[in-house]
């Protein structure tokens, strides 16, 4: 199952990279080599992921965990990203260790609930970055529905179905994040995203009725519905843990 890792790796590394929040400064390599295909391009893309030092980490992580020598092998990529039962099998001190080594300077002050997020259950999930630790969701009490709240809900993964296509967006029914009281609660909502940008494409061309994962602006891949549902349960684990983090009596400090 290896040889699709690094393209799905690019696929849902690509919308925060062309932002510029993460990856190599040639995001346009990147995209470009995710549409192409073949040998030259999958080289290309196993150069670039390298760089992203937020998700590398955890693919070195759950690719030794699980005895995986190739930490783009597609089911470590995919553990990631979605979700699956790789997740399961990295042991906790292991997950805590390498969040204390690699980024306990991002999370600043808000360390202590990092090591709390692992302790209650917490994955070397994309979402468990984003609700844990980021700085983002320490800064929700100051900031309830701006800049805090649109990056945590733009930066996780979701899923959504699609309603519209046309030649370069599509129409998807998907959610939106709210901070309500103390707690992080996903809403439905309809938006507009990108499938394509000048004939380069991320994924398989999106069809009406498809289920697809989203990150950012972006449709990143057409999800199986084990996917779907297994993505949905990783969303609402990590919830859980944010939120359990937000209730606590003390204000978190922001960063």
């Amino acid at each position: 199952m290896s040889g699709d890792g690094p393209a799905m790796f690019a696929r849902f590394a690509y919308p925060p990279n062309v932002l510029g929040l993460c990856g190599p400064d040639d995001h346009a390599a990147l995209l470009q080599a995710s549409s192409a295909g073949g040998p030259d391009a999958t080289e290309q893309l196993r150069h670039l992921a390298g760089d992203f030092a937020g998700a590398w980490p955890y693919l070195q992580l759950i690719a030794a965990a699980n005895g995986i020598a190739d930490p783009l092998d597609e089911r470590v990529v995919s553990a990631y990203w979605i979700g699956n039962k790789l997740l399961a099998a990295v042991p906790a001190p292991w997950l805590a260790h390498e969040a204390d080594r690699r980024f306990r300077r991002i999370a600043g002050r808000r360390f202590e609930q990092v090591s709390e997020a692992v302790a209650c259950g917490g994955r070397p999930h994309h979402n468990f970055h984003v609700f844990a630790v980021y700085p983002w969701v320490g800064l929700l009490r100051a900031d309830r529905t701006g800049e805090p709240l649109r990056v945590i809900d733009r930066c996780r993964i979701r899923s959504g179905v699609v309603g519209a296509v046309d030649s370069g967006s599509v129409v998807v029914d998907t959610t939106r994040l709210e901070f309500v009281g103390d707690r992080l609660t996903q809403r439905p909502h309809r938006e507009s995203l990108i499938w394509q940008v000048d004939g380069s494409r991320l994924g398989a061309v999106p069809q009406v009725g498809d289920t697809v994962a989203l990150h950012w602006d972006w449709v990143c891949l057409t999800l199986t519905p084990v996917q779907a549902a297994t993505l949905e349960s990783w969303t609402v684990h990590h919830l859980r843990i944010a939120n359990r983090l937000l209730s606590a009596e003390s204000p978190l400090p922001a960063a």
